[in-house]
């Protein structure tokens, strides 16, 4: 049975590009966002949305040009981490999300996010 729309909720991102089209700003908003409605800066931001038809997955990844490669390795050790416990939150599949984890810890180890064991 279809759940029924109660409120919705906007997300707004703003992308400032060069004479390049390369991105050099970007900002996000939301009434529900934890620091308020304002506009807050961020230096990348990965989306993923599944199509409900055609059952594909389309993806914008964007960061900006002053993003050093530290940030970027920490952004994906994040971005891996919560992707793997999304993962089992959403099938239960202990044993995969387990394996995901443990790609996540050797990310972390391999690009000094964490230390080594």
């Amino acid at each position: 049975m279809a759940h029924e729309v109660k409120r919705k909720s906007d997300i707004h991102i703003s992308v400032g590009l060069d004479e390049e089209n390369m991105p050099v700003e970007i900002e996000w908003a939301s009434a529900d966002a934890p620091a308020g409605p304002a506009p807050q800066d961020a230096k990348a931001f990965l989306l993923s949305i599944f199509d409900k038809d055609s059952k594909d997955t389309l993806r914008i990844d964007l960061w900006t040009r002053d993003m050093q490669v530290i940030e970027m390795d920490r952004f994906m050790f994040q971005t891996l981490r919560a992707l793997a416990d999304t993962y089992y939150k959403a099938t239960q599949n202990a044993a995969l999300a387990s394996d995901m984890q443990r790609f996540v810890q050797y990310f972390g180890e391999q690009t000094e996010i964490i230390p080594k064991k």
